[in-house]
């Protein structure tokens, strides 16, 4: 799978071991910074490795922030993404099958590493149901279209 992985200053120490993980597991990774710990803006980080997943560069993408929240708000403002941030496997699990997120955010700050790998690891091996769920995820894409179509 190809995923693109990005973080803010305080999500960096955990982008750098999810990578790894990631790698292991061979899923192709893409690095969109930021690329050390230095202060930077999650606004852009999150533009970069969610567009690759709204422009089809990428199948999905991992967000890494302090509390996971403002990647998760400025993710979900590109076409076509759903970012979810998620706190543990149960929430990873239900982001992928109700809710088929093709983003998720984690919480640097919030969660331990043991944790953060077993998120990740949910995420990424629970598929989407279908069924209801995907009349409920084209209602969500119809909002999109009405909403922000031309914007």
């Amino acid at each position: 799978m190809k995923i693109a992985i990005s973080s803010d200053h305080r999500g960096y120490q955990a982008k750098k071991r999810i990578i790894e993980m990631l790698k292991n597991a061979q899923h192709e990774v893409n690095d969109c910074g930021c690329d050390n710990a230095e202060s930077c803006d999650y606004p852009d980080m999150a533009r970069i490795a969610a567009g690759r997943v709204s422009k089809s560069e990428s199948d999905r993408a991992i967000l890494i922030c302090g509390t996971g929240l403002g990647m998760s708000i400025a993710a979900n403002k590109l076409r076509g993404v759903r970012a979810a941030l998620c706190h543990d496997e149960l929430t990873a699990q239900f982001s992928r099958k109700h809710n088929n997120a093709n983003v998720l955010c984690l919480p640097a700050d919030l969660i331990g590493d043991q944790l953060m790998s077993l998120v990740v690891n949910s995420w990424l091996n629970t598929d989407f149901e279908g069924g209801r769920h995907a009349r409920r995820i084209e209602k969500i894409d119809a909002i999109e279209k009405d909403f922000c179509e031309g914007a």
